[in-house]
């Protein structure tokens, strides 16, 4: 294995205390004796074996040096998760309470002056790790059509370019990539060359999966094929940044704040009192939470845990509180996952090893090479980047109104922001002001999973200015013109299909059975 050198800093001790290559072979080093029992010892001294092996396929020098780094990282979030599970550390129920008065400002209450004098020390960073493989698309998912010819992309990039023209400022424009997403953003990003805006992509760590039966790695070699590596969560954020070096870029240029938000969110603007609120409280991190309703009952919410703030995501609750958690009552925000965060914060954390976010273990399968034969178990060790609320000084969360969350997961987010509920305006999506209350509730069903597929059934997106739910199951087809109001349920029965003819007016009604068009 490569001299230990090569790794950061914040790393070394972590690395020649945690049966590394010296020790390898001497008995328990010291990390071996605070481990809970014997098969968490092994489990751990296995996992390091293999993963100094893999490390051995790596040829290039330098590229060595990045990938030991990776696998470092990767075996102490390993090793966190078998002494978390040998010790059962549960989260204690009894010490959890709703968010005091101070963990929790109300969007309302901040200054209201926009005042613009703090953007250039900004940079806006977009989390662009995700596939739009459950929308049936392929490549980056940010690259899907949301609007007028427009992507994901495109929309933030235009609006980071209003920023820059309007306030004579230059907030650089960060991607987070993953392996899945990085050649194809570095191919897209070139169309933006000529633009205002200054655009850096850094990767995120590329994880060995681990096998569930004998908890050691699936890949055998840093050449394995791809299905045997995962991105461990957006929580891997802050190593990242700090590894890529774009971080101390950052930090040399003047900038102190770091907005941070899904890629798919098109409520996820800068916003310049928030902005000026973190500046002036000093807060080193900003969750930005917004009211909780029953759509969002599974959503990570803020939490008191012994007088400091924390999230709560529904995977750490135990079986018999899942209901509580999922109370509007009781938890009455949820985490949006726009987060601003201090850049000097950051590095002190990473480099200080501070950094022991919740670890969400997620459990998959990798398709079975030959046919007979059984698919792989595997576990993924994630981690999500608002369980750090915790590690930064006056984190508190930000109550902001609802058109801050706007995301995109499913064809039925699609057809909502591409409707007239909406208009585009320097790449930000403003609701239309004479619509209401919030946005209607859609539920589109099955035959409308993939983007292709809800093209070809809804080729015209019909007005929905007043409608207030719309529920879809089955194959229909919705002709141009078509506009919708109140709550309309539109169901066809098995093995029948429903065409609703252009121009139709739907208010307060459900459609059922079977009606086709005829051409005569």
């Amino acid at each position: 294995m490569a001299a230990k050198s090569a790794l950061p800093s914040h790393l070394k001790g972590e690395a020649n205390g945690g049966d590394g290559a010296q020790e390898r072979h001497h008995g328990k080093s010291q990390s071996h004796v605070a481990f809970e029992n014997t098969s968490t010892s092994v489990a751990a001294s296995q996992m390091r074996n293999a993963l100094n092996d893999i490390t051995d396929t790596v040829k290039d020098a330098s590229e060595k040096q990045r990938f030991e780094t990776e696998m470092d990282n990767f075996f102490a979030l390993f090793r966190r998760y078998l002494t978390d599970k040998a010790k059962s550390n549960e989260i204690d129920w009894s010490r959890i309470a709703p968010p005091k008065p101070e963990q929790v400002v109300d969007y309302n209450s901040l200054g209201n002056t926009e005042s613009v004098d703090f953007l250039s020390k900004l940079a806006v960073l977009k989390l662009n790790g995700g596939l739009g493989t459950s929308m049936g698309c392929v490549g980056p998912k940010s690259v899907i059509e949301v609007r007028d010819g427009m992507s994901f992309l495109d929309l933030s990039v235009r609006q980071i370019e209003y920023l820059n023209r309007t306030y004579d400022v230059n907030v650089p424009f960060i991607l987070m990539n993953s392996f899945n997403t990085d050649s194809d953003t570095a191919n897209i990003i070139k169309k933006y060359e000529g633009h205002n805006i200054d655009i850096m992509t850094f990767n995120q760590s590329k994880y060995p999966r681990v096998l569930k039966d004998s908890l050691l790695p699936a890949p055998k070699n840093a050449e394995s094929k791809i299905s045997d590596w995962y991105p461990p969560g957006h929580g891997d954020v802050f190593e990242s940044l700090y590894n890529s070096g774009i971080l101390d870029k950052l930090i040399d240029r003047g900038i102190e704040i770091i907005f941070l938000s899904n890629a798919d969110n098109l409520g996820a603007v800068v916003d310049l009192n928030i902005l000026q609120h973190m500046v002036e409280s000093k807060a080193e991190y900003i969750m930005e939470l917004t009211d909780k309703t029953k759509a969002d009952v599974k959503g990570g919410t803020i939490i008191d845990y012994e007088g400091q703030a924390r999230l709560l995501e529904i995977a750490q609750v135990p079986k018999q509180y899942v209901n509580e958690f999922k109370s509007i009552k009781k938890f009455k925000y949820f985490n949006t996952n726009n987060i601003w965060m201090n850049t000097r914060a950051v590095k002190r954390v990473v480099e200080n090893n501070e950094l022991a976010m919740e670890i969400i273990p997620n459990g998959k399968s990798i398709p079975a090479d030959n046919k007979g034969e059984a698919d792989l178990s595997i576990i993924q060790l994630e981690t999500a980047v608002g369980a750090a609320i915790k590690h930064f000084k006056n984190a508190h969360g930000v109550n902001v109104p609802r058109k801050r969350f706007l995301p995109v997961k499913t064809c039925s987010d699609l057809m909502l922001v591409k409707s007239d509920l909406y208009t585009l305006k320097h790449g930000q999506l403003v609701m239309d002001p004479t619509r209401f209350g919030p946005a209607p509730l859609i539920k589109l069903g099955s035959d409308f999973k993939k983007v292709s597929s809800f093209q070809s059934r809804i080729s015209s997106i019909p007005k929905i200015l007043e409608l207030d739910h719309l529920t879809i199951t089955g194959p229909v087809n919705l002709g141009r013109g078509v506009v919708l109001k109140g709550t309309v349920i539109i169901v066809a029965d098995q093995g029948s299909t429903i065409d609703i003819p252009p121009g139709s007016i739907l208010e307060n009604v459900v459609v059922q059975g079977s009606l086709r068009l005829l051409e005569h």
